[in-house]
């Protein structure tokens, strides 16, 4: 009956600024734009579907939205996307090429390694490689 989790949505003001973040800096590809008008709102709705390896993110704008800002301490509810990378090292390295500060890590545990770093809407995602 289930298959899969879909995608995982984003609610951005900055769509162009997030869709070049996980494009040139994560690697996800534009799989389709669309934009929906929204009856008796009168804003319409920006979506961009990014994929990477079947993993899809909806990006979402609209104006008027209220962007809450991202959680600073351990709470209850959504906390981060998780994104496995072959070598931790070389993908903490590549993202700091791309002015991407790595806000916590790597740690090295017996079994993996793990890092985060913030997309520009200060959402932490987190980077992890499995030995």
């Amino acid at each position: 009956m289930f298959k899969r989790i879909d995608h995982v949505e984003i609610v951005t003001d900055q769509l162009d600024r997030t869709v070049q973040f996980y494009t040139e800096v994560l690697g996800f590809k534009v799989k389709a734009r669309d934009r929906i008008e929204r009856s008796g709102l009168g804003v319409p709705m920006e979506l961009v579907y990014l994929d990477l390896g079947g993993t899809v993110v909806e990006l979402i704008s609209y104006e008027g939205a209220s962007l809450a800002p991202a959680p600073q301490t351990e709470h209850l509810g959504y906390r981060m996307i998780a994104l496995e990378v072959d070598d931790m090292q070389k993908a903490a390295d590549f993202v700091r090429s791309k002015g991407v500060e790595v806000v916590w890590g790597p740690r090295v545990r017996e079994t993996y390694s793990r890092a985060e770093i913030c997309d520009p809407n200060g959402y932490r995602i987190e980077l992890r490689e499995w030995f």
